[in-house]
């Protein structure tokens, strides 16, 4: 089969979980939701276009390494929502302006938040489109060359330090993709042949590992994050 390898390489990553009230942790791999919004950005989708994003995700199979150890950073922000600025139009990197709307509980004080991140990582992803749909793997290849829109990972200041495209590769599943790639390296570090990976169930040949549930699936038409699955988590050697 044809596998995507994309390289994420950015200052800054963030795989968002499960938000509690202000805090907005991280996973430890990207989820299902996360990379459908990814690829549907490089192709120009738009939220509105539910029926094209639930298509697409469910399609997509990944698996997912960290080429480079990234450290985990926590970010502590506050903002003043009650300075006159605030009430002003923002610009969007749709290139529109947009306004902050709700009642006068939502717009006053100082709000306080915590966001962490992934920093100075390196993580390779090796992904394949199920199906005969439209888009096919070599469209997707190409909107990640050439995006239709800005890309970013995870959040919109988490902007990749390097293109996203790697390669098509050919593989029995994305996992054995990752094996056959070497690490990526980067100065101050040594590339390493043994990485710490995850992978879709579907997918799993023989590596040690643990399934965990996970609840990365977006209903698209909501706009809302729904259903469970076992994502494996694990260790990943390149072969020799």
């Amino acid at each position: 089969m044809q596998v995507l390898l994309l390289r994420l390489d950015a200052p800054l990553m963030s795989f968002g979980g499960v938000m509690v009230d202000q805090h907005g942790p991280i996973e430890r791999f990207p989820g299902l939701s996360m990379l459908t919004g990814l690829c549907g950005n490089a192709l120009g989708y738009k939220h509105e276009h539910a029926a094209a994003l639930e298509s697409l995700q469910a399609r997509i199979h990944y698996a997912a390494r960290w080429d480079v150890e990234p450290e985990e950073l926590r970010d502590y922000q506050t903002v003043d929502l009650g300075q006159p600025k605030m009430a002003e139009h923002g610009w969007t990197t749709r290139g529109e302006p947009e306004h902050r709307t709700g009642g006068p509980s939502a717009i006053q004080g100082i709000h306080q938040r915590f966001r962490h991140y992934w920093a100075n990582g390196v993580m390779t992803v090796a992904l394949i489109l199920t199906g005969t749909c439209t888009p096919d793997i070599f469209t997707l290849a190409a909107a990640f060359q050439f995006p239709a829109r800005p890309l970013f990972l995870g959040r919109k200041t988490c902007l990749p330090a390097a293109p996203l495209f790697l390669k098509i590769v050919e593989a029995h599943s994305p996992l054995s993709a990752l094996r056959q790639l070497p690490s990526a390296s980067r100065s101050g570090h040594v590339s390493i042949k043994r990485m710490a990976a995850c992978w879709h169930e579907a997918i799993t040949d023989g590596e040690s590992e643990h399934g965990q549930p996970i609840y990365d699936h977006r209903d698209w038409y909501n706009q809302v994050h729904a259903g469970r699955r076992i994502r494996f988590e694990g260790w990943v050697e390149v072969d020799p």
